[in-house]
């Protein structure tokens, strides 16, 4: 499995190194750190973009926000990784509908291979009307069957400022989320960063 060159998205990330990978299962070497640098030329069929964290955080010091994350963001899956990327412990953020459970069944598809030895913890709002619930324990029971251990939270996190801070404080390595949470997780980020992440144990993966 190799990175392929990215298309040119509308946000114009052309300053970083954006790697992209067409397999619909990594393997269970997949490592985003070990990519080549690799231009921003049309590609086809790739199911993931990845790129580095900090590399993001200093190119946003130069880039207007919308910009560098747009509002009609790119229907490929997105990993933002750090230095010590892992997966050793998950953390999933379904917010009750059905694009967030349809997102983390793409990410269990993709990641299954990496993620047979992980910890799992599902957060999920206590308001999901009971027409979801059903959703929500098939959900729970997929999760369980990829992962080693799995822990399920009720919590009524409204801004992902909230899990970012569940994610740090609990030592998380990914949090699993949508892509409609990106300018606001920008924000969150930039606040902490002075050139290098206050946490650089916590990667992203941003879907729709």
């Amino acid at each position: 499995m190799n990175p392929r060159p990215i298309q040119k998205t509308s946000s114009d990330l052309i300053d970083l190194d954006i790697h992209g990978y067409s397999s619909h299962r990594l393997d269970q070497s997949f490592d985003p750190r070990m990519g080549g640098v690799r231009s921003l030329e049309e590609t086809n069929n790739c199911n993931l973009f990845a790129v580095n964290l900090n590399q993001v955080m200093d190119w946003l010091q130069d880039h207007d926000f919308p910009k560098a994350f747009e509002k009609e963001p790119c229907s490929i899956p997105l990993l933002l990784f750090v230095p010590n990327f892992s997966t050793k412990h998950l953390l999933f953020h379904y917010d009750g509908t059905t694009q967030s459970a349809n997102l983390i069944k793409g990410f269990l598809q993709l990641f299954q291979n990496k993620i047979s030895k992980s910890k799992a913890t599902v957060i999920s709002p206590s308001f999901i009307p009971k027409s979801r619930l059903k959703e929500e324990q098939e959900l729970i029971e997929m999760i369980s069957s990829a992962t080693s251990e799995t822990s399920f939270i009720k919590l009524n996190f409204l801004k992902i400022g909230d899990f970012w801070s569940y994610a740090v404080k609990h030592q998380c390595t990914l949090l699993v989320t949508s892509k409609t949470y990106q300018l606001e997780l920008s924000k969150v980020l930039f606040s902490f960063y002075e050139g290098s992440l206050w946490d650089d144990n916590l990667s992203f993966y941003l879907a729709q």
